[in-house]
């Protein structure tokens, strides 16, 4: 065979087949071709190798010893070409792109390690952006098509597929349900215990921008009672809010865990008469819910948290 002349693929095939069958007419049907094209794939392939591959016996065919040599190094090119097919099938079928995620709260909250672990393994080829804000600075750009996925904090959240009132743009799966817990700085019992919201209302409190989950569980408390709670500062960060609340500078709203926590640990006082309920959500938009990439990476988020 000389260096320029091209190795056919069904001719490999041929020879490979014709050898284990020991037979022209069974290695044809195997290839669905005519024992004479066999034949002649095989005539070809002993003139370019410039080999005798077969004898003939009474029994079919019988590989020479150039022919048996040959034989695992065709093997081996047919078994490479089909590992290079389902090669480019996997890679044909790989999710890949950039996948933008808004996140709240603190990572272990929104198990946010396990969610991306999840998506790493199952997805690889998926970049990820995340984008630390507020709950409704999430759901916004969610539904403007800044961000792909996002964890959102409603407090209603008591049926999947809606979320924040209901709205039909949004797919969304309640993760989990908690409590906020209204706590006052140490000393502040006389204040609020045995206290409703029209006498917490009167007190100092820690307003939060318009944004976040806190402002918007206080609106649906206060509002309807025409009430507007004495804010004394604002702020956005749960940090800041803790370090204020521990200064003695007035109410705020801490999750039900960590209010128990501090109030353990630093003796904040914690209302005993009222509490807001609320959900932690994972939203997409409904139109894209099915997209590869979102895909994706609603099913890492059900294995994160299942």
């Amino acid at each position: 065979m000389t260096a320029a002349a091209p190795m056919d693929l069904q001719i490999l095939r041929a020879f490979v087949l014709a050898a284990r069958e020991g037979s022209v007419s069974r290695a044809a049907a195997r290839l669905h071709l005519t024992q004479p094209a066999v034949s002649l794939q095989l005539k070809r392939l002993a003139e370019d190798t410039g080999l005798q591959l077969f004898t003939r016996t009474p029994h079919g065919l019988a590989l020479t010893a150039d022919g048996a040599a040959l034989l695992p190094q065709a093997e081996r090119v047919l078994a490479a070409v089909g590992d290079l097919q389902q090669a480019a099938r996997n890679l044909q079928s790989t999710v890949r792109g950039a996948l933008r995620i808004g996140t709240i709260l603190d990572p272990e909250f929104t198990r946010l390690g396990m969610f991306l672990r999840e998506l790493v393994e199952s997805a690889p080829q998926i970049e990820t952006e995340l984008r630390h804000g507020m709950s409704g600075t999430v759901l916004a750009q969610v539904l403007r098509g800044e961000l792909d996925v996002g964890f959102h904090l409603d407090a209603d959240g008591d049926a999947d597929g809606d979320a924040d009132g209901g709205d039909a743009a949004l797919a969304a799966r309640t993760l989990t349900r908690f409590t906020y817990r209204v706590v006052a700085p140490a000393g502040w019992g006389p204040q609020v215990t045995g206290r409703d919201w029209k006498a917490l209302a009167a007190l100092p409190w820690l307003a939060t921008p318009p944004e976040s989950a806190h402002h918007r569980l206080l609106e649906r408390v206060f509002g309807p009672l025409g009430l507007a709670p004495r804010r004394v500062a604002l702020v956005d960060q749960e940090a800041s809010m803790l370090d204020l609340l521990k200064s003695g500078v007035g109410l705020s709203l801490l999750r039900d865990s960590i209010a128990i926590r501090e109030s353990q640990a630093h003796g904040l006082v914690l209302a005993d008469r009222v509490q807001l309920d609320c959900a932690l959500r994972f939203v997409s938009l409904a139109a894209r819910r099915n997209e590869p990439v979102i895909a994706s990476a609603w099913d890492a988020l059900t294995r994160a948290w299942s």
